[in-house]
């Protein structure tokens, strides 16, 4: 396979320095790792640099001089990928399309999030791109979809008996997406108050996780059938409520010696800012399917451990012959499947069982997959496959214009609503289990949630 890197930015750079700053992080990895040097150095004699102006026709014309003189001879397909500011994406779209688009193969975008801040932003993007570029160049990537155990969801659903009798109201009592990770905004909080943990996390990546795990068996698995039952899913859901949200901000604090900054410390923070950095949420899918059935959602920083989980808490067997034994706390004996995200990949079933032993004693034990002793091959990075996904011009893991409206009209409401009223967060100490509003959230509901329970596996 012939390709190219060109590095394109601003700053003035040669090519020598371009491949010292990916040297740094550049590994060799699922392929095999021998002869690692010679693989790296070749990579490295592929990757270019040009310097220019975002939004100069001509400097996108001399890029693409030098892509010619690369391509000799070859089909050029060409992928850009913007990692770059929101504000300036168009710029570039306009540039690079009208400048450096292929002349005889295809040429695609991958637009990083966050896309837009609201209905009326995102949309307006969607205009704009589109001005220059068709849906199908367009890939906007939310690299929480190609995670290995986000992927194995339609899988682990569709080509399982076992389970997808159980996917609806008739068995599971609640729905649990948690996102959590223990540090802070650590110096980029300029970045993140412009956004809050809402849209930095649950608009996108817990959203869209949802939007799979509820969706109704598509015709195939081609692209657009898939993309086409997430939409469902998302113009089912209600518009979330104030009520139905709750926000924290992390404060700082001192333990075993060590003193841990409050979000208000970083110095790229806006004094006084009331940018949430936890939110906790109840999501509802009015359709057939889901009626009634709580999604709970949870994403913060600043928290006491790093996870990405899907928790189903199924209901409690009807007439349970062994309640005496389990005592009036019912939801110790009720079954619940839990997918790990990250890290440590795994999926798990929690089961009743007898201890071994003459008296009737019951435990809850696991049926658990870890996907590091049964594959103990390494798992590609989700950015890897997504890359690899748009070459091969596949949608499946991007999302769709019509999916990113649907998304926005949940959730724009409620930050409008959190803006203008100044709802200020719930401060919650750095390194703890979040703000106490979200037991009472979850309480609401009859749901108590599944990470901070006593065995929190």
């Amino acid at each position: 396979m012939h390709f190219t890197v060109f590095g394109y930015a601003r700053r003035k750079l040669t090519d020598e320095e371009l491949r010292e700053m990916i040297s740094k992080t550049l590994t060799c990895r699922i392929d095999e790792s021998e002869n690692c040097g010679d693989k790296m150095e070749q990579f490295l004699q592929r990757c270019f640099y040009q310097s220019g102006q975002y939004n100069s026709e001509e400097d996108f014309s001399e890029l693409d001089r030098k892509l010619k003189e690369k391509e000799a001879g070859k089909l050029p397909n060409r992928l850009f990928y913007l990692s770059i500011p929101p504000n300036i994406f168009v710029d570039v779209v306009r540039s690079a399309s009208r400048s450096a688009s292929s002349p005889t193969g295809w040429t695609r975008f991958i637009v990083e999030k966050p896309f837009g801040r609201d209905s009326e932003s995102s949309a307006e993007l969607t205009r704009c791109l589109k001005k220059y570029l068709s849906e199908d160049q367009i890939f906007r990537i939310d690299h929480y979809l190609g995670k290995e155990l986000v992927e194995n969801l339609s899988v682990l659903r569709f080509s399982n008996l076992v389970f997808e009798p159980l996917w609806s109201r008739n068995y599971i009592r609640n729905v649990q997406l948690i996102f959590s990770e223990d540090f802070g905004t650590e110096g980029r909080g300029g970045y993140f108050d412009n956004y809050g943990i809402i849209r930095d996390i649950m608009q996108n990546h817990l959203l869209q996780i949802l939007a799979l795990f509820a969706m109704e068996t598509p015709v195939s698995l081609d692209a657009e059938d898939i993309r086409n039952e997430k939409v469902k899913v998302l113009r089912s859901m209600r518009a979330l409520q104030l009520d139905d949200v709750v926000v924290g901000q992390y404060k700082g604090h001192t333990k075993g010696g060590k003193s841990y900054p409050a979000y208000i410390d970083d110095p790229t923070v806006p004094k006084g800012s009331l940018t949430p950095t936890f939110a906790a949420a109840a999501l509802f899918i009015d359709n057939a399917r889901w009626d009634g059935v709580p999604f709970l959602m949870k994403a913060g920083k600043a928290l006491h451990t790093r996870r990405a989980e899907i928790r189903v808490q199924f209901r409690h067997v009807p007439g349970n012959l062994y309640k005496r034994t389990f005592g009036t706390d019912l939801d110790k004996a009720t079954n619940e499947l839990v997918i790990h995200v990250q890290p440590n990949e795994a999926i798990y079933l929690k089961i009743n069982n007898k201890v071994p032993g003459l008296s009737m004693r019951l435990d809850r034990s696991n049926l658990n997959l870890l996907y590091s002793e049964r594959y103990p091959r390494e798992i590609p990075d989700a950015y890897e496959r997504l890359l690899l996904d748009a070459i091969e011009g596949e949608h499946r893991l991007f999302i769709r214009s019509d999916e990113l409206d649907a998304a926005w009209a949940l959730f724009t409401p409620l930050l409008k609503e959190l803006e203008n009223r100044k709802v200020a967060p719930e401060l919650y100490p750095y390194g703890s289990r979040g703000p106490v509003g979200a037991h009472y959230l979850a309480a609401k509901y009859n749901v108590r949630w599944g990470d901070l329970s006593s065995d929190g596996t």
